[in-house]
């Protein structure tokens, strides 16, 4: 990575769980050495982007992050269009919805919805990084991403977070085929345990692949019938999002 690369994906450490992150803390996260974070945080401390809290000893992220995030939903507001979606999906299915957006090499959970049909259900929390191999959505961003771009998620790390996690490169290539070939992901267990999640891919109007619409539930809720019921609704839903951003489906995508 080059140095701007290198600056702006210290800014990827942030979620909900580390708002506020140490020097030491991201030199071990990022696995860079702790001068060149240092420098790093301190040049985009000068521009905005990160902060200091007052004890000068962790960073939060700045208001530059703010104003660049308002001027993305102005141009392309996929972040508004989509509560509608997962509103009504999550209705119709009495399961949690979320879509999650590609932020350069990685894929971030930017919306969900609850179904209150149930009092045990699938938690989610916005701007959580999920993993490609593990993650229904990952899998169907997978299937729809470039050649290039599958093959170094898969030779990177694939950690297992859970027991049923899939690491095996070979056989994540066959979900990413039948992915591709049917346009619905499935994962079951290899994210959080007990948790069965749908997802279908979400493009841009280049055609591109931008992200996943999901569907998650406890698997002790996963009937037949919500087997066959849970993929057509989230097919639908996820060609009528694609739509509204304005969004175009390529040409073999399997409608």
């Amino acid at each position: 990575m080059g140095t701007t690369a290198k600056a702006l994906s210290l800014l990827t450490h942030f979620n909900h769980g580390r708002l506020e992150i140490g020097l030491s803390d991201l030199t071990r996260l990022s696995g860079m050495n702790k001068a060149t974070v240092y420098r790093l945080m301190s040049e985009l401390q000068e521009v905005g982007f990160v902060e200091q809290l007052d004890d000068a000893r962790s960073y939060r992220l700045g208001p530059q992050v703010l104003r660049l995030a308002a001027l993305r939903e102005a141009s392309v507001p996929i972040l508004s269009t989509s509560r509608r979606v997962l509103l009504d999906l999550s209705e119709e299915t009495g399961e949690t919805t979320h879509l999650s957006l590609l932020q350069g090499d990685q894929l971030a959970s930017l919306s969900h919805a609850y179904a209150p049909q149930h009092a045990t259900k699938v938690m989610m929390e916005d701007a959580e990084v999920l993993t490609f191999h593990g993650t229904a959505s990952g899998l169907a961003v997978l299937g729809f991403a470039e050649p290039s771009f599958v093959e170094r998620v898969l030779s990177g790390p694939l950690a297992a977070r859970t027991a049923q996690t899939q690491t095996d490169p070979a056989a994540i290539r066959a979900l990413v085929a039948e992915v591709r070939a049917t346009g619905m992901a499935q994962s079951v267990g290899g994210f959080e345990a007990e948790v069965h999640s749908h997802a279908v891919p979400i493009f841009g109007p280049d055609r591109a692949v931008i992200g996943a619409l999901a569907v998650a539930a406890p698997t002790s809720r996963m009937s037949e019938a919500q087997k066959q019921a849970i993929p057509e609704a989230l097919r639908a839903a996820g060609l009528a999002l694609t739509q509204r951003i304005g969004g175009v489906c390529p040409p073999d995508y399997p409608t």
